[in-house]
């Protein structure tokens, strides 16, 4: 018995789905980054206005001051769509557990003295609040942003922001044996130590900000351009010694998801102040105000920190911060207009 096995060609009628070749100009392959994210915010035949808030639609441009001709002008440099992102964040959480699972058989936190370990808690472990503010105010923008080319980003970065708390938690963990009474001491110190009360407010402030493109550049461009390096780079090299360069590998996930994210950030406030005067007019002004806030609440805490060394390292973060703010395009303190 003879069997032939044939082979047919299927001609591709179409590249890429309709409205994405309209978007490129042309029926072209497109990214799967452009086919995930082109043209998937709902714009039409919406039921009803929320009752809690009926002068909007349910998905409005209005809802900021921000002024974008596109929506879809937006572009994640990382080109982030749900693949891409649980991949690259599922090889990022292999290596942290592996980072966890070296620093719990040593017992590297666990064995430090008590002093230590008081200083680690009230310097590190209400970081986990903060993350959880900044989960509250990333998903704040994933509700009342437009456009999937924002909103799916905010997302990933709302679910990161979970993330980072838990990590922040589990370095209170390693220090307490697994029993969680670190965690409580730092909250506390979140909910009434005097020095990380006007980082608190600042927060809380941000909670009832309704802009939500204000609440996107105060959180991610300047709250965490200040609050990062302060902690996970010039804190990390005053911890460090403590147990032997481990709290820097407990943290490395952080410092990493930091760099990358500035990308993110940094492109979209860079699209919002290129796309008119009026933009970089606002931008600029919200930059200023927040800028000033958070410099106000985190100086009792850069005092407790770093002492007679507060004054330059703050100096230092700031400056990085208004370089990156001028790159950008933004109006910074001094500047010429």
């Amino acid at each position: 018995m003879q069997v032939d096995i044939k082979t047919s060609n299927i001609k591709q009628l179409r590249n890429t789905f309709s409205h994405v070749a309209r978007r490129l100009g042309a029926d072209k392959p497109a990214s799967r980054y452009q086919e995930a994210t082109f043209d998937m915010q709902s714009d039409t035949n919406f039921h009803y206005r929320p009752i809690w808030d009926p002068q909007y639609e349910l998905y409005d441009t209005a809802r900021t001051a921000i002024k974008m001709a596109d929506w879809y002008s937006f572009k994640d440099p990382r080109q982030y769509y749900y693949g891409v992102y649980t991949m690259n964040r599922a090889k990022q959480q292999d290596a942290a557990e592996k980072q966890f699972e070296f620093a719990e058989k040593r017992g590297v936190f666990f064995n430090l003295s008590e002093k230590d370990k008081e200083h680690l808690i009230f310097a590190v472990l209400p970081l986990r609040h903060y993350e959880w503010g900044a989960n509250m105010n990333n998903c704040f923008c994933t509700s009342f942003g437009y456009g999937a080319a924002i909103t799916q980003a905010t997302m990933y970065n709302t679910m990161d922001r979970l993330g980072l708390a838990q990590y922040v938690s589990r370095l209170g963990l390693l220090l307490d044996g697994n029993t969680g009474d670190s965690l409580e001491v730092g909250k506390q110190h979140w909910l009434h130590t005097p020095e990380w009360q006007e980082l608190r407010r600042s927060m809380e402030n941000l909670f009832v900000t309704k802009d939500w493109f204000e609440v996107f550049l105060a959180q991610n461009f300047v709250m965490d351009g200040l609050v990062y390096p302060m902690f996970y780079k010039h804190l990390e090299t005053r911890l460090n010694p403590m147990a032997g360069q481990t709290f820097s590998m407990c943290t490395n996930f952080m410092q990493e998801w930091f760099v990358e994210t500035q990308r993110w950030v940094d492109s979209t406030i860079k699209t919002a102040v290129d796309e008119s005067p009026e933009n970089k007019e606002i931008l600029s002004r919200w930059f200023d105000i927040w800028m000033t806030e958070t410099t106000r609440a985190l100086q009792p805490l850069m005092t407790a920190l770093f002492a007679e060394e507060a004054a330059s390292i703050f100096m230092q973060i700031k400056e990085e911060l208004l370089v990156r703010a001028k790159k950008i395009g933004l109006k910074t303190p001094g500047a010429p207009a």
